[in-house]
């Protein structure tokens, strides 16, 4: 009975091992079907992305084929992938996780390796995180983009309006060529500020001035001065050139303004004639008033002469 109860729990023993040892195949086989082909692209293109990272990728939800794409990516391109200071897979899931596009900031550092432009992970997550478009930035850097002055956006206006000295109104057109300044994108100012002050440096060098002749024979004037003002300061671009692609003579505003202070003039002119001759009219009236007030005085006067007369008769003194 011993014998045949010992070999019944030795048989039992055995059965559980087998069962365990099936259930840990089942588990290795689905872990080679769910995340194994994404390992072995890694593997073979030196990514090196470990199933422990693409296992934790799908606890925290984190798309495997985007990380293992952007590895891919910077390896083969020849950025640092090492993790230390490189583009680790542990780097990759944190700026995922905070909110940034990992694709963006991989193809950004892409074409600043390719454009010799130094730009290193912490810096373009930064960027990203900051919310600028990393890769339109760096782009930018190396094709320069043309910003319109005025931009016309949301029915403005698409010309600058500027007076010169002698009175006469330019209608101005310019085109800001301009590249992103990597160093200054973060926390710097907006292509609207370029706009804003494009636009102020050109109207004031259009009402310096002396003729609206003067800015129509040499538009590279009122080019010229804004450029040196450092109109770029603090922004997040560099500005390449200012161009005049526009100018149109207005009306001129000296001119109607004279006339409508002519205008002006003439109606206060009018205004105190009006007055004076009120007051002599008024001042016609008081005389007239005193004349019959004289009369009447002399009438009372001439009444009193018998009376006299008469007083003077019994008194003996005529």
């Amino acid at each position: 009975m011993s014998l045949i109860f010992g070999a019944t729990e030795n048989a039992w023993w055995t059965i559980g091992g087998l069962i365990v040892l099936a259930l840990i195949s089942l588990a290795i086989i689905g872990v080679v079907i769910k995340w194994g082909s994404y390992w072995f692209q890694a593997y073979m293109c030196g990514a090196e992305v470990s199933l422990k990272s693409l296992i934790v990728m799908s606890f925290l939800r984190i798309d495997h084929s985007m990380i293992v794409t952007a590895k891919i990516m910077a390896k083969q391109a020849g950025l640092p992938i090492d993790r230390v200071t490189g583009m680790s897979t542990t780097r990759l899931q944190a700026h995922h996780l905070a909110g940034g596009n990992v694709m963006k900031v991989v193809m950004a550092q892409i074409v600043a390796q390719r454009a010799g432009i130094a730009l290193d992970f912490d810096r373009a997550a930064a960027i990203d995180l900051a919310g600028r478009d990393v890769l339109q930035a760096v782009q930018t850097s190396v094709t320069p983009r043309v910003i319109h002055c005025p931009s016309g956006e949301n029915g403005g206006n698409e010309t600058l309006s500027a007076v010169a000295k002698n009175g006469v109104e330019l209608r101005v057109g310019a085109r800001v060529t301009v590249r992103t300044n990597l160093d200054q994108l973060i926390g710097g100012a907006t292509e609207e500020t370029i706009v804003a002050r494009v636009g102020q440096g050109i109207i004031s060098a259009i009402g310096s001035a002396e003729s609206h002749m003067d800015v129509l024979e040499m538009p590279s004037q009122i080019s010229k001065g804004p450029m040196i003002n450092g109109l770029d300061t603090n922004t997040a671009f560099e500005i390449v050139s200012i161009d005049i692609y526009d100018i149109d003579v207005g009306e001129n505003i000296g001119a109607r303004l004279q006339s409508d202070q002519a205008v002006a003039d003439t109606r206060i002119a009018q205004a105190h004639a009006e007055i004076r001759r009120a007051e002599a009219v008024a001042f016609t009236q008081q005389m007239q008033a005193r004349v019959v007030a004289n009369g009447a005085a002399l009438v009372l006067a001439e009444a009193e002469v018998p009376s006299a007369m008469g007083e003077a008769f019994i008194a003996g003194q005529l």
